[in-house]
């Protein structure tokens, strides 16, 4: 089952991700406490055999070859980061895409319930066969690359007597010859069935019809994405070389990481520990990084983090079947909501959260920004300052009037200025085109910048 600890990470606290290196299920303890036993047994061994086996003479030459061990294992000759990490991202995408890839059947199943119409018992049988082999191709393919769904439904007698299929449909399935997967069947049905309602005229029109053969092909194209990403998994030769990185890096230390004779006077090498606490932290880190690629390169097993599909399964048919049957025109009486009466309204907060209605909403970084009154003056193009710019307006007297109205207006009610020093207008008749100027001037008070705006009829 899935490892979820979302709840213990909804707020940042002091030593909040601490808490969660206690857990057992789906940790990286229960990954690999084996090998790092056999790591630690292995260099054990070496150490007991170095200590109390071996001659003087003996003893000489482990530690050479403990020494030139040791100089591939603190250098880059083995690129154990790189390979690792580059993998390791490589995997995560990999295991991203093929979670976004799961064939949900939500939009299709609204599409069926608002467009495949007829509230008697045809129309709610055509409904739910739809939804039946929309669901029926989703086990198909999951059952191809999931072993807990092939474990769940062995058999395609299995799949029958689960509902998704019935016998004649069964037979049909069978009598199709085809050396492929045949996961697309069911769906070809479901495209073959929305034609015919289209002619019986439970699909009104055309446009409905196309909606309905687009969320359709929606829901194919993530039925076969996945079965690619099964198909085509990420190139052996990779997998082989990060692994072989991994493991040889290890096995170097086993004997270069050795505590050799302190007497000796060999570099490094001034104290006995015994227990190699930092090696074992290497190996906890890379190891455990090299286990967490294992473990998502392929979501469809039966580990503690891989995708709970049976579960999937089961909530897909039972949300589409309800969406298609029950709730069919099962609206409740449209009626004034709680603020049909109140233009301006708030809706209520708990006690324990009153307190975020106080902040002000959020309306640009720039909202509040201050500029002095040099900044606010407006310049032609060819760079000489002006006070003022005409701006043309062509149209009727009422139009253009209107129009700076609505936006005086505006600029008030949002708030951005602070007032309107003086809004004036004189109407005088134009002998050709109705032409207006409005002349802004920059103008500075005390503390606070306003723009007044005054409105000329020339």
């Amino acid at each position: 089952m899935t490892v979820s600890y979302s709840l213990e990470v909804a707020n940042a606290r002091f030593a909040g991700f601490s808490r969660l290196l206690f857990r057992w299920k789906g940790s990286i303890y229960r990954l690999l406490y084996k090998e790092l036993l056999v790591f630690c047994s292995v260099y054990l061994f070496f150490s007991l055999f170095y200590r109390f086996l071996l001659t003087r003479r003996q003893q000489d030459l482990f530690e050479r070859i403990a020494l030139y061990c040791d100089q591939f294992t603190n250098t880059n000759y083995i690129p154990v980061l790189f390979v690792l990490g580059f993998y390791v991202t490589l995997a995560f995408n990999r295991w991203w895409g093929q979670y976004t890839s799961f064939p949900l059947p939500d939009n299709l199943m609204m599409v069926v319930s608002g467009n495949v119409h007829g509230t008697d018992e045809n129309g709610r049988l055509l409904r739910r066969t739809l939804m039946r082999y929309a669901n029926l191709s989703s086990v198909l393919i999951l059952r191809s690359i999931s072993t807990r769904v092939h474990k769940r439904f062995p058999t395609l007698d299995h799949i029958v007597e689960a509902g998704f299929m019935t016998l004649e449909e069964l037979k049909k399935f069978e009598s199709l010859h085809s050396d492929f997967n045949k996961y697309w069947m069911p769906l070809t049905w479901f495209s073959n069935l929305a034609s015919r309602a289209r002619e019986e005229g439970r699909v009104r029109d055309d446009v409905a019809l196309r909606l309905l053969m687009d969320e359709l092909n929606n829901y194919r194209a993530k039925c076969s994405l996945l079965f690619h990403y099964d198909w085509i998994s990420i190139p052996l030769v990779y997998t082989q070389v990060v692994t072989i990185a991994v493991y040889s890096f290890f096995g170097f230390c086993v004997i270069g990481r050795q505590f050799l004779n302190p007497e000796k006077g060999y570099k490094d090498h001034r104290l006995d520990l015994y227990v190699p606490v930092f090696t074992l932290l290497q190996f906890f880190f890379y190891t455990g990084w090299l286990k967490v690629g294992e473990l998502i390169i392929n979501p469809f097993g039966e580990d503690d983090d891989d995708f709970e599909t049976n579960q999937l399964i089961d909530r897909n048919f039972q949300v589409s079947m309800l969406a298609v049957d029950d709730m069919y025109q099962n609206l409740a009486p449209m009626v004034k909501d709680k603020h049909w009466m109140q233009r301006h309204f708030s809706i209520p907060y708990t006690l324990s959260t009153a307190a975020e209605s106080l902040k002000p909403a959020f309306k640009g970084s720039t909202y509040d920004m201050r500029m002095s009154a040099e900044d606010l003056e407006i310049h032609q193009p060819g760079g000489t300052p002006m006070n003022k710019q005409h701006l043309h307006l062509q149209g009727s007297v009422s139009d253009g009037l209107n129009s700076l109205l609505q936006w005086g207006k505006g600029i008030l009610r949002g708030g951005s200025l602070s007032s309107l020093k003086e809004v004036s207008s004189n109407p005088n008749e134009a002998d050709g085109d109705d032409e207006r100027e409005i002349d802004v001037i920059t103008h500075k008070e005390q503390e606070k910048g306003l723009i007044k705006v005054v409105i000329e009829h020339n």
